[in-house]
């Protein structure tokens, strides 16, 4: 037992010097630390708190593109000309090749038929890549014929721009767990525009062209190329 209390007496001690440091303030609100003066303490009153200078908010300013930006200067001006004039006559020209091996392909040819009448906007379908600026997907693309797809693509002059008509050619469709089937052909070429339905009607196609020469009039290629 003396061994005990030799033992116990000085963690005592420490016990009570170290109660003894600290005591609750008048409202009992915070703990404080009794610390020497002009030492911090780690705990403060809400009053002390109030006392403090508000936070500084960071500033944030917002800054826009540079294709966003007003146009200033004779050399801007005429690029932003010549990009209205080039796009213009771009989305009233389109000559798309037909990619199109299933059923979707089908749909695509009842759009050059009189009823529809693509010809009125301009759109005159091309068998051959290099008279090309445009491609229509419609197909069930399959691991065999990828390669031949992104062939076909790299052969069209720039710019170019890529239909995927059809739930097969988004995303694979009904085949979509196939293990010879492309689970969409945007992993082979880039798409600009996608046109669901399984298969797509004809009148969906003519939408999805038309948001394709909504997506050319806004493109800013030679004003981009200055601003670089």
């Amino acid at each position: 037992m003396s061994v005990l209390r030799t033992i116990s007496r000085p963690l005592l001690r420490s016990f009570s010097a170290a109660r003894a440091r600290f005591s609750l303030n008048g409202t009992g609100a915070a703990l404080l630390v009794s610390l020497p003066s002009g030492q911090r303490t780690f705990h403060k009153t809400a009053a002390e708190n109030s006392l403090l200078p508000p936070r500084t908010q960071p500033i944030r300013r917002e800054v826009s593109l540079a294709s966003q930006q007003p146009i200033s200067g004779t050399a801007q001006h005429l690029l932003s000309s010549l990009d209205t004039i080039s796009t213009w006559v771009r989305q009233g020209s389109l000559w798309p090749m037909t990619f199109g091996l299933a059923c979707c392909a089908v749909e695509m040819m009842h759009l050059s038929t009189p009823r529809y009448d693509q010809d009125r906007l301009g759109i005159i379908f091309r068998a051959s890549p290099r008279q090309a600026d445009g491609m229509i997907v419609a197909v069930t693309l399959t691991n065999k014929m990828a390669p031949a797809l992104g062939q076909v693509y790299d052969q069209m002059p720039e710019p170019r721009w890529v239909i995927s008509m059809g739930s097969c050619a988004n995303g694979g469709g009904y085949y979509h767990y196939s293990y010879s089937v492309v689970r969409g052909c945007d992993r082979v070429v880039p798409v600009d525009i996608y046109v669901p339905g399984c298969p797509p009607t004809s009148e969906a196609l003519m939408y999805g062209i038309l948001q394709l020469q909504r997506k050319i009039r806004q493109t800013n290629s030679a004003r981009m190329w200055y601003r670089k």
